[in-house]
């Protein structure tokens, strides 16, 4: 099963217990995520994240609607916090989240694998579109921080497959 990783960057000038409550808070995935993928979190608040955490999303990609369950597998207050794929659209997706001091702010990092069901024929009908989509879906998310918490350098863009 060919994995694929992304990985992006940003600087937030914001202190880093600011931008993690922004991002552990799973509401807040919503204000993030591009409005064409109608994603909505089904899980009731308050969610309480911590390792074991199970958090549940309805989204549509390419039009096709589907359900996506997130199992949080690591966290560690104003620091990181893994989230994996328990049930959705990939064969794997496995994000980890790390948030530190830099000068000016807070150094963000997304670090995603993912895999496509069907292994490589997924890769080969699909893995290029994927790719896009997953990369459009990071741009969007460096957007709409830099607009929240003000003006920061747009950071790294490392995207990568293995």
């Amino acid at each position: 099963m060919p994995i694929h990783r992304l990985v992006r960057t940003q600087l937030v000038p914001r202190p880093r217990r600011e931008v993690f409550a922004f991002f552990e808070d799973a509401r807040n995935l919503e204000a993030i995520t591009p409005a064409t993928l109608r994603f909505r979190v089904l899980t009731p608040a308050p969610i309480d994240m911590r390792p074991g955490t199970l958090i549940d999303y309805r989204l549509s990609l390419l039009g096709v609607p589907f359900g996506w369950r997130t199992l949080i597998e690591a966290y560690q207050p104003d620091e990181r916090f893994v989230d994996v794929q328990l049930a959705g659209p990939y064969a794997r997706w496995h994000h980890t989240h790390t948030f530190e001091h830099a000068p000016g702010g807070t150094l963000m990092r997304d670090e995603v694998e993912y895999a496509l069901p069907l292994g490589w024929l997924g890769d080969l009908l699909a893995g290029w579109l994927v790719r896009r989509q997953v990369e459009a879906i990071f741009d969007h998310r460096r957007q709409v921080i830099a607009r929240r918490f003000g003006a920061a350098p747009p950071g790294e863009a490392t995207p990568s497959a293995a």
